[in-house]
């Protein structure tokens, strides 16, 4: 930590301004810190960036209380280079502007752009950024630049050093140097020189001391023509004469140890429209390393060729869609994943027949087989993407996971793998081997106890004879997850003493006070790497084997709000640590009654218990069981005998919240709806009542009667108790109630509508998930009666109309019929038939109605339980049958964060949630008037938050249909 840093000073004048975004309390500090490394630093003061302005401040308070900054983005980083036990700064939320060139040539991305999301900017002009790391779903901008990130297409070639076509650029003193032609005057590279002459000199200086240097010049030539991201990229002072080239590349691989790279423009590639994939699998590792030496010699027709030993193969095997291979592979086995791409379909069949001619001298175990169909290349790459992950989830308990991150020129590949798994045998590591191997690129897991001394030696002297190693075939200590502090005290052993300096005058000439990122890339410590390890507290089950990857984050409604799955995680294991804890000191036991007391918002009520985390983590871990389980525990006996005497009289709740609804339009009537929402959201501040959205429900009025028709087949309509209390929105464009309109189009398609037997007591359970007891008897009670129905009408259809009750009553028949959580929803129709509505209008209502689909573009929202059911396909192929204008939907936001009640009892997480959303129809606004989704609680968080009209797409289904043989409106 700095000495003589001022961080009460920092935090007290900064709070002035950033107020409620800036975190000085343990919990936010620990949970912030956390990133993927294998590193644990607590920062002093944490601070969300939302511009440039913000940074220059920050800049101004660094230099003023001697404070050193660090800046993070998606917190992917593996090596070290995220962590700070100083100041953090977040710059992603709010950093996420993409601007493309005319015919995609070139792209311009804030620092907190996802990867991925700037590859989708460009999939209409068939191009994409270079850098494709199997992160590349989570990693933003900032670090992808910042680490020189490359990945398993782009190689060397198409790195951000090799596709950088400008920066814009922060600096200490809080200059913008904005090297693009749109520049600025007084941010552009003539400012710059104007302003810092002596920098400019300094840094040509050096460039003529390399030139200067022969044996140097050929050293950088040849390190940096493999992978390399040991160090400064020194490449740039050689490459380049102009001052503006080296400053456009300088900051690359820099790791925020220079300046705040706030927006970078990538030349673009060619994302090729015609792809082929192969998983060869091979009887050993030299097998293996032999083909990936006839790939790279024909690198110009391979554009990937990723290594998978044994152990990565076996962590996969039971990820969903695994090849079958995969379970029958003897020890020792490994695999090669092979893409090949090309712009015409002759073209890539015939670099196909070419690579398995030069593969066939080596014998391969199930022979070499290339596909195109997108969901078989999908699936093994999905396993490749997450071999981190799912393979850290297979260390030992107590273990910490390590990730090392080494290159090999091509022709020592073989040799590099051998002595490799010999220091595993020597220093008695299982290791796991996986990485690019048409680039020379291996990644090993190794996960050593850290705890002890004796563990600690032993794995220095792992790192010492590994760096040997790997110098001694003329290879790179970090290939491409960049220097941190896992191998800064190795750069200058890798680059020699001089080249070693002119990395330490580059960090001085852009950062003389030593106050941005310290001890990343450069650091006087030779001991850094073997500090601060994190702690490997075990918790529940469910989530011991979480490694904080964090490629939960992005799908998480509370991720701006409190705390993302990673973070909630990552504080249940500090919280143990703390009570595990036996000779606990008076400020420990304050930090673990702080932890405990401020995860009850952070961690429990705030989160949306939505399950959209499992859907991205590789290991499917559902964070919100987390909540799910301590929520209960929470409950006073006064809650507990509420909850037990509203469901045995729930025919009397229903009708309480219609009279609340009642009450509610009396009030909107006489005050203003927006003033009854602005009253409450005041008095929810102060004393916790609940908030009432600007356009509530109205109070359904509809008595719900079976609809029968001579000589049709029946469904059985589970109306949820939601859908049986609220009417029509109070701005909603038809006035029906659900059950009205349903009734109205299976009439039309000729089916009778039947309602279960004592609907009115009658709840899937999710409205009392928060006592778990009473939430399975009310779904065996729904259960019996679903069962006594089938009885009577025989294997009739079941369809419910709001779909996060959809897919508890599907969750819960399948558990209740096979007594094991473990069932299929999926298996579920073989035993009864339930649908949510957007499924049985797609599959059985939509193919017997005339459409006369309208002439309009329209909102879709596609709420959390859809995407876990694997349900969204039916509502865009309903709305796209019902519209002749576009379907447009906000792809970024996976759950409203209504939750049920929360967006009453917690407005605030629906607000953040949907903030995005908001922008993102506000944006759209001339063009849309209508929003269409399947659950009336998220509509009305969306009626809320947005200037469009939400309503359930059965009401616009029944606005377009008539009966076949009949003209709409007949």
């Amino acid at each position: 930590m700095r000495e003589n840093a001022d961080f009460e000073g920092f935090a007290k004048e900064a709070r002035a301004y950033f107020k409620d975004r800036i975190y000085t309390d343990y919990l936010h500090r620990f949970a912030y810190g956390v990133d993927a490394s294998c590193y644990a630093y607590v920062p002093k003061v944490v601070v969300r960036a939302i511009n440039e302005e913000e940074i220059i401040l920050l800049f101004s308070l660094s230099d003023k209380y001697n404070a050193p900054l660090t800046f993070r983005a998606a917190g992917t980083s593996l090596s070290g280079q995220g962590c700070s036990e100083n100041v953090l700064v977040l710059a992603n939320a709010y950093w996420q502007g993409i601007e493309v060139a005319p015919n995609g040539e070139s792209i311009f991305c804030d620092c907190g752009v996802i990867g991925s999301e700037a590859n989708a900017a460009l999939k209409p002009y068939g191009k994409k950024i270079g850098p494709d790391p199997a992160t590349i779903n989570n990693a933003m901008i900032g670090g992808i630049y910042s680490n020189n990130s490359s990945g398993m297409c782009c190689g060397v070639k198409q790195n951000s050093y090799n596709t950088i076509k400008s920066v814009r650029v922060v600096l200490h003193d809080g200059f913008v140097l904005d090297t693009s032609p749109k520049a600025k005057p007084s941010e552009g590279t003539q400012a710059f020189i104007a302003k810092y002459e002596e920098k400019c000199k300094a840094l040509l200086a050096l460039r003529e001391e390399i030139i200067q240097d022969a044996s140097l010049s050929a050293l950088i030539k040849r390190k940096f023509a493999i992978k390399n991201t040991t160090g400064y990229s020194i490449n740039t002072l050689l490459d380049f004469a102009d001052i503006k080239d080296i400053l456009n590349h300088i900051f690359i691989g820099a790791e925020g140890t220079l300046g705040f790279v706030s927006r970078v423009e990538y030349e673009c590639v060619d994302d090729f429209s015609f792809k082929a994939c192969a998983l060869i699998f091979y009887a050993n590792l030299k097998s293996a390393s032999l083909a990936v030496q006839v790939l790279a010699h024909n690198e110009d027709k391979v554009s990937a060729a990723e290594i998978m030993d044994y152990a990565c193969l076996q962590s996969a095997k039971n990820i969903e869609d695994a090849p079958s291979e995969l379970s029958t592979l003897q020890e020792g086995a490994c695999a090669l994943l092979v893409q090949l791409e090309d712009s015409t379909q002759a073209a890539l069949e015939s670099k196909i027949a070419f690579i398995c001619e030069a593969l066939s001298p080596i014998p391969s175990l199930f022979g070499v087989h290339f596909s195109s169909k997108e969901q078989e290349m999908a699936s093994w790459w999905k396993i490749r993407k997450a071999l981190l992950p799912l393979s850290a989830s297979l260390r030992p308990s107590g273990s910490i996971v390590i990730t090392e991150d080494i290159c090999f020129p091509i022709e020592s590949f073989a040799q590099g793998i051998e002595e490799i798994t010999q220091l595993f045998r020597e220093f008695d590591y299982k290791g796991i081997i996986f990485g690019h191997a048409l680039s020379g690129n291996v990644h090993f897991i190794i996960t050593p106890y850290l705890d002890k001394e004796s563990e600690s030696l032993r794995f220095g002297s792992f790192m010492e004879a590994m760096s040997d190693n790997v110098l001694k075939l003329g290879g790179s200590i970090k290939a491409e997850h960049g220097t941190g502090r896992m191998v800064a005290p190795f750069v200058e052993r890798e680059w020699g003493e001089k080249a070693y300096g002119i990395n330490c005058k580059i960090k001085a000439i852009f950062d003389p006070k030593g106050l941005i990122n310290p001890d990343v890339i450069i650091s006087k410590d030779s001991q850094i790497h073997m500090k601060n390890f994190k702690a490997s507290s075990e918790v529940e089950d469910f989530i011991n084997q979480c490694m904080e990857c964090g490629f939960c984050e992005k799908v998480c409604p509370s991720k701006e709000l409190t705390l993302t799955p990673r973070q909630r995680i990552a504080l249940r294991k500090e919280i143990q640590r703390l009570k595990n804890k036996e000779d606990k000191s008076s400020e420990e036991q304050e930090l673990l009654s702080e932890l405990e007391a401020g995860y009850v918002y952070q961690g429990i009520e705030t989160c949306a218990t939505c399950s959209m985390c499992a859907k991205l983590c590789p290991l499917e871990i559902d964070t919100a069981r987390i909540a799910l389980k301590l929520k209960p525990t929470l409950s006073n006996d006064v809650a507990t005998f509420i909850a037990k005497q509203t469901s045995a009289h729930f025919s009397s709740v229903v009708r309480g919240v219609k009279g609340a609804l009642v009450l509610n339009n009396a009030l909107s009537a006489a005050l203003g709806a927006k003033r009854v929402s602005k009253l409450s959201l005041g008095a929810h501040k102060v004393i916790k009542t609940p908030y009432i959205p600007s356009a509530m429900p109205t109070s359904n009025a509809y008595r719900l009667n079976a609809q029968t028709h001579k000589n049709t087949e029946a469904v059985l309509y589970v109306s949820a108790c939601l859908n049986r209390a609220f009417g029509a929105s109070q701005k909603a464009w038809d006035k029906r109630s659900l059950q009205e309109v349903f009734e109205s189009v299976c009439k039309k398609a000729g089916v009778s509508v039947i309602y279960p037997k004592g609907l009115a007591n009658l709840c899937c359970g999710k409205a009392y998930k928060d006592y778990p007891q009473i939430a399975k008897a009310k779904a065996r009670e729904l259960y019996n009666v679903l069962k006594a129905a089938q009885k009577e009408y025989g294997k009739i259809a079941i369809v419910c109309d709001h779909s996060a009750c959809s897919y508890e009553l599907m969750s819960n028949v399948a558990n209740i019929e096979s007594d094991s959580v473990s069932d299929e929803i999926g298996e579920i129709n073989d035993k009864m038939m339930i649908y949510d509505m957007p499924q049985y209008i797609e599959s059985v209502l939509l193919s017997r109605l005339l459409l006369s689909p309208k002439d309009e573009d329209i909102a879709l929202y596609a709420m959390c339980a859809t995407k876990k059911g694997k349900w969204e396909d039916s509502l865009e192929k309903i709305a796209r049958a019902c519209v002749s204008g576009e379907v447009i939907k906000h792809e970024k936001t996976q759950c409203c964060g209504f939750a049920g009640n929360k967006g009453f009892t917690c407005p605030e997480l629906n607000a953040s949630a949907l903030r995005e959303l908001s922008t993102f129809y506000a944006h759209n606004g001339q063009k849309l008037r209508l929003g269409f989704a399947s659950s009336s609680t998220c509509e009305i968080g969306l009626n809320d938050k947005t200037h469009l009209i939400w309503q359930n797409l059965l009401y616009l289904v029944d606005s377009v249909s008539s009966p076949k043989g009949s003209a709409l409106g007949d």
